[in-house]
């Protein structure tokens, strides 16, 4: 059952890219979540994943004696949960999705600045999930502003709510 929570639903035993494998799946949940219940419960549902992962991943650690296993996924769900709702809350649209999905990836694979000092500095369960949160907020806020500059300058007028998808 660890393994499973762990690695999503085992998508981050996938060989190739697992963060990237894992950040995918988790959209399917937040496609849904932000199409049928709400944002808050995105942006709570994200914290509470966060909270929770800690010492389950600290417990898996001990166990198979590593840090920050590639198959640890559920660190890259809590983090797209996060900048996914914060995407959201500027519009709620399938492109502010996309473009929380692609800066999450971006900051979570380069880890720029504040992320990579975290990334390398703490430890345990706290640090895996710690940058991938910390990459979330970002990728979120960038997100918004991004969208916000797209609404000003009237270059969205394509772009599609989710509440309009089926």
């Amino acid at each position: 059952m660890q393994k499973c929570f762990l690695t999503f639903f085992y998508v981050g035993l996938i060989n190739f890219a697992p963060g990237t494998f894992g950040t995918l799946a988790a959209l399917v949940p937040v496609f849904l979540i932000l199409r049928y219940l709400s944002v808050e419960t995105l942006f709570l549902l994200s914290w509470l994943i966060f909270f929770v992962s800690i010492n389950i991943i600290n417990d898996y650690e001990k166990k198979t004696n590593t840090h920050d296993s590639k198959h640890i996924v559920i660190d890259e769900v809590a983090g797209v949960f996060l900048a996914a709702s914060l995407a959201a809350w500027a519009e709620n649209s399938l492109f502010s999705l996309c473009l929380a999905f692609v800066l999450f990836r971006f900051f979570d694979i380069t880890k720029p600045s504040v992320i990579g000092k975290l990334d390398k500095n703490v430890k345990g369960g706290l640090g895996v999930m710690s940058d991938d949160m910390l990459a979330g907020l970002f990728a979120g806020l960038l997100s918004a502003v991004i969208y916000g500059f797209g609404l000003k300058f009237e270059l969205l007028s394509w772009d599609i709510a989710l509440n309009e998808i089926f």
